[in-house]
């Protein structure tokens, strides 16, 4: 299967790993932001044809399915044009930075009839596989998810050190993360949810620290704390409490309340998992696991989020 590639920063080098390992993929073409870093890109990785005209790109001839990893302010626009092109797309999350985006997103997913699938990267993962397994089959009730993502990001950077073109969204795009885990897990689109939000940063323009709080209708409780203010790099942890047990995720792994590793599933997982996922429901004719239209309730319980924070006025509720 042919496919374009979208995007030249880190994503892009994330899922082109994947995607070179699979046997029945090509990638024909990639599109980019800035010139000097797609040319690059594409002569690194051997992709015959590059641009920076996206439209373009996605016309390649025989192109059938388009990859997209661009700034997170344009996944709706360049979905929806994918979309509307009779392609399939497997774009990085947000499929939006706000729910009339993620819904429109939505409608042309069911009116192409395509495959549009989220990457929501973590459901792909074995130690939340097996925490899934382990509720639908009655062997942990949870009573509360404990989660927090902790970057430093005071400057506009990307992974690698270079200054990034736009601006990440600490809510929309890093906590969709835990509040997709959170719906998947828990299974409830109805969640009661609260949010609250620190000091917008100066020339960013964003919250740098947010805390979530969701309920779900059996009673589950989740506590989230994400900061772009932590000293440190990267770091992820889920901690599940259960009533017959306490699970702890830090860094790919799962253990118990006592430190024990609790073994996984063996293979492929993550990215790799994932992006397999998507082809396989493009030869299978069926929607993906993670589309857009099964995951849009995550978008309404970021909105809901969203609202709490802003306040009954709209504005943000800054602390006092």
């Amino acid at each position: 299967m042919k496919i374009c590639l979208v995007g030249e920063g880190a994503q892009g080098l994330t899922h082109i790993e994947a995607l070179r390992e699979m046997e029945d993929v090509e990638i024909v073409s990639l599109a980019g932001g800035l010139k000097d870093d797609t040319e690059a890109f594409a002569k690194q990785w051997e992709i015959p044809h590059w641009t920076l005209d996206y439209e373009e790109a996605i016309s390649r001839p025989g192109v059938e399915a388009v990859v997209l990893t661009s700034p997170n302010h344009i996944h709706a626009e360049q979905t929806v044009t994918a979309l509307e092109a009779g392609k399939h797309v497997l774009l990085e999350l947000p499929m939006g930075l706000n729910l009339a985006d993620s819904q429109r997103v939505v409608e042309a997913e069911k009116a192409s009839g395509k495959v549009a699938m989220v990457c929501h990267t973590q459901r792909y993962n074995p130690p939340f596989r097996k925490v899934k397994a382990m509720i639908d089959a009655g062997d942990l009730h949870l009573h509360h998810i404990v989660q927090q993502t902790f970057f430093f990001r005071r400057i506009n950077e990307n992974r690698f050190g270079r200054p990034r073109t736009w601006v990440d969204d600490l809510l929309w795009h890093q906590a969709c993360h835990m509040v997709d885990m959170v719906y998947w897990l828990l299974g409830d689109p109805n969640m009661d949810a609260w949010g609250r939000m620190g000091p917008i940063h100066p020339t960013l323009n964003i919250p740098m620290d947010i805390t979530i709080s969701l309920q779900s209708a059996s009673g589950a409780m989740v506590t989230a704390a994400q900061s772009f203010n932590n000293h440190g790099p990267i770091l992820g942890y889920y901690r599940f409490i259960g009533e017959e047990e306490t699970y702890i995720s830090d860094k790919g792994g799962l253990t118990d309340h006592k430190g024990n590793p609790v073994p996984v599933d063996d293979g492929p997982s993550g990215v790799d998992l994932q992006d397999a996922e998507f082809f396989a429901a493009i030869r299978e004719g069926r929607p993906a696991l993670t589309s857009c239209s099964e995951c849009l309730p995550v978008m309404e319980t970021i909105d809901r989020i969203q609202r709490a924070m802003n306040g009954a006025d709209g504005a943000p509720s800054m602390p006092r």
